[in-house]
């Protein structure tokens, strides 16, 4: 069993016995370089032509999102973020809260059916109703698709099926350190090694990929039957905003996204926005159940806004709400850690100095191309140096009042990594967001959660995805039990 799967904070451990930047021994003596040093993570992150995806990573990612988003790197990525980029705009978003708001009430209403008795609490696996729910959400706003996830007899749907196999069965943690350590294998050897979940990624490949060409063929004839691109109605989904961006006639041709760049952002919306936005919230549920005078807080908040379906401004405006969305995703980043690896040589500066084996003070690393690079996002994210002796604690009420030293740490959103930062940020941020905040405010102020299970057996996988599982239930795969019962005003 890989290291980083027996205990996910080690690289923590590491940091505060090591510094900010040290290297680490991986698969076949391989070597990687940490570093939580802000000034260095400003450099890797900004100079993303230097600093890439792994081999291995991309061709995981091509194999399931085909040319799309995360299949790409350099010119490409740059091409496809310039069209896709207004259609993940505030403005857009704000259009999408009727479809989050009225997916978050159709999980409410199947877990008030599940509870039945008002007085009574029922052991709830959150995590899977919530998965089923971002993939409703994703279907409907990200290409007006029902998929039908949250019916409530419970009937089982392919897709959720078959990504629940990737992100979460009990095995996924194994599977994901495999392939994250293939490029430490020599190159005749890796096609002798059968790769777990091939099959899982095929078939989601293949649902998708059918799926796409006939949203690209209705979304290009919908698009013409309203009158072209330019026409202001029409579908407001974000698949056919991106489609509309790229048959604009102002776009030059040979800047277009091709078919098939088209389609390979349908199995990105999946990859990037279904098991992190499920995941985020299981922990954010998960802290309300076990700090309750945080879980009263935030409902009498909620309950100040006084209709049932609240605009993005409306939202927005609620303070404790938007410290508490920040609080989790800086303790509960979705995703533990990102990878790069140097295609050039490259000096990184350092705005704390290391020390070389020798004992000699760095200012500056010299990177050679090949280099491993290790980007520890929940390590920043909770770095005491920078967020003070507390780091570790769950206090929304520490974003009334940051520590200047999160100032430096290169961000898109909220003083962390959690989104990334430079060229690579997450460019759904936005979306999920406002889908999160849509989420709290209905099941907050329809429910009432506990824990489910006894001190210390909610951990997180080891593997890349920080999902939840149950210690003495690792045979499960991930879940998030917790006791709901209906909130009596």
């Amino acid at each position: 069993m890989h290291i980083f799967q027996k205990d996910p904070t080690v690289t923590r451990t590491w940091r505060n016995a090591f510094g900010a930047t040290f290297q680490y021994k991986g698969l076949f003596n391989t070597r990687e370089l940490y570093t939580a040093d802000t000034v260095a993570l400003e450099h890797i992150v900004k100079n993303n032509f230097i600093y890439q995806k792994r081999v291995v990573v991309m061709s995981s990612n091509n194999r399931l999102a085909g040319e799309g988003l995360l299949g790409v790197e350099g010119e490409a990525h740059k091409r496809q973020r310039r069209i896709m980029n207004p259609a993940f705009g505030t403005a857009q978003i704000r259009g999408l809260m009727e479809a989050f708001l009225e997916k978050s009430v159709e999980l409410r209403d199947v877990w008030t059916q599940k509870i039945g008795d008002e007085s009574k609490s029922t052991r709830i696996d959150v995590l899977d109703w919530l998965s089923k729910m971002t993939l409703d959400v994703i279907g409907q706003a990200g290409f007006d698709y029902q998929f039908d996830s949250l019916n409530p007899e419970g009937k089982p749907n392919e897709v959720h099926e078959t990504f629940n196999k990737m992100f979460h069965a009990p095995n996924t943690a194994s599977q994901s350190a495999l392939r994250a350590n293939l490029h430490s294998i020599p190159a005749p050897f890796r096609r002798l090694i059968s790769i777990p979940a091939r099959k899982t990624f095929d078939d989601a490949r293949k649902k998708l990929f059918v799926l796409g060409n006939q949203m690209l063929v209705d979304g290009k004839a919908a698009i013409n039957a309203a009158g072209g691109p330019k026409a202001v109605s029409g579908r407001r989904d974000l698949f056919s905003l991106i489609l509309r961006a790229n048959m604009s006639p102002e776009v030059p041709e040979d800047h277009r996204m091709s078919d098939n760049e088209v389609i390979g952002q349908i199995p990105t919306f999946f990859v990037a926005g279904h098991a992190t936005t499920s995941s985020a919230i299981s922990w954010a549920l998960y802290e309300l159940a076990i700090n309750p005078l945080v879980q009263i807080k935030l409902r009498e908040e909620l309950f100040t806004l006084q209709s049932d379906t609240p605009t993005l401004e409306e939202l927005n405006s609620l303070p404790y709400l938007d410290s508490f969305i920040r609080e989790n995703l800086r303790v509960h980043a979705p995703v533990s850690h990102v990878t790069r690896i140097a295609v050039a040589d490259d000096v990184i500066p350092l705005g704390t100095p290391c020390l070389d084996t020798h004992g000699q003070k760095l200012t500056s690393l010299l990177i050679k191309k090949g280099q491993m690079v290790r980007i520890p996002i929940v390590d920043v994210n909770t770095d005491r140096t920078l967020w003070g002796e507390d780091a570790l604690k769950f206090k929304p009420e520490r974003w009334e009042q940051l520590p200047k030293a999160v100032d430096a740490i290169p961000s898109v959103w909220g003083n962390m990594l959690t989104f990334l930062a430079g060229p690579h940020n997450c460019i759904g941020f936005r979306f999920s967001l406002a889908e999160q905040k849509a989420l709290l405010f209905v099941l907050l102020r329809a429910f009432v959660f506990e824990r489910a299970v006894a001190d210390g057996e909610i951990r997180r996988t080891g593997n890349g995805l920080h999902s939840p599982f149950v210690y003495s239930e690792r045979e499960k795969g991930s879940q998030m039990p917790l006791m709901v019962k209906a909130f009596q005003a």
